[in-house]
């Protein structure tokens, strides 16, 4: 496969062409940012890391039965993917109070949520990715309903994926998001990825952070915890 052209460069990933126009190529970057791009560095490793963990997970989904976008690994820090039309909505699931919700909402953090809170945001950084609604999606153009209802159900069923997955290592899945597509014959696909940087992971026993809020909250020792998190689910890297 011969990666071509750049066709997005992200926060933290660069997507490519490929000579086959249904695949990309996603190239994870040691850039690490927050706050809306506020505070940025370069991790050593941290590409490779990502990249691999993200590779990992999908391939978990894959074998529970959900369609996601990675094909392989083609380098330390590249992966071949699915061409999709992303749809331009975050998916985002809260199995434990943090982040946003305690803020907005007044609670405890650390409260579990029985049952767990879904919730839509709009991917857009310029405005601050705005919490939105089922409303504002079917609206504005960017999911239909029976698109809204498989993201919701998906994203649950990854949810029962890797909450087990997390807890029999030892951690607790606080939330995530998850962003998908519709491929070639318009179904819906994950896509994006699924690494510490885009959800929150506690350890069970202590509660120590192992996600980006490390980097977020000056925690330090980001990308020695991801990897400490690959290991705990038996990725070596």
């Amino acid at each position: 496969m011969e990666k071509r052209d750049e066709l997005y460069r992200g926060k933290a990933k660069t997507v490519y062409t490929t000579d086959d126009d249904n695949k990309l190529i996603l190239h994870f970057r040691n850039d690490t940012s927050a706050f809306d791009g506020e505070k940025i560095e370069q991790l050593d490793r941290k590409g490779e890391v990502n990249n691999k963990f993200n590779h990992f997970v999908m391939s978990k989904l894959e074998e529970a039965g959900i369609a996601t976008q990675v094909e392989e690994l083609v380098s330390d820090t590249e992966s071949l993917v699915k061409k999709l039309d992303m749809i331009p909505v975050e998916c985002v699931v809260r199995n434990v109070a943090a982040g946003s919700l305690v803020r907005r909402l007044g609670v405890e953090e650390g409260l579990t949520l029985n049952p767990p809170v879904f919730e839509f945001f709009l991917k857009n950084d310029a405005l601050h990715d705005p919490m939105i609604n089922d409303y504002h999606v079917v609206s504005f153009g960017w999911a239909t309903a029976e698109q809204i209802e498989k993201m919701k159900a998906l994203t649950f069923e990854v949810n029962a994926v890797l909450r087990e997955l997390f807890d029999d290592a030892g951690m607790i899945l606080v939330d995530y998001k998850l962003e998908f597509g519709l491929d070639g014959q318009g179904n819906i696909v994950l896509g994006d990825e699924f690494t510490p940087d885009g959800c929150r992971l506690w350890d069970k026993e202590t509660r120590k952070k192992m996600d980006k809020d490390r980097f977020r909250q000056g925690l330090g020792s980001v990308v020695e915890t991801y990897i400490e998190v690959a290991e705990r689910l038996g990725l070596k890297l």
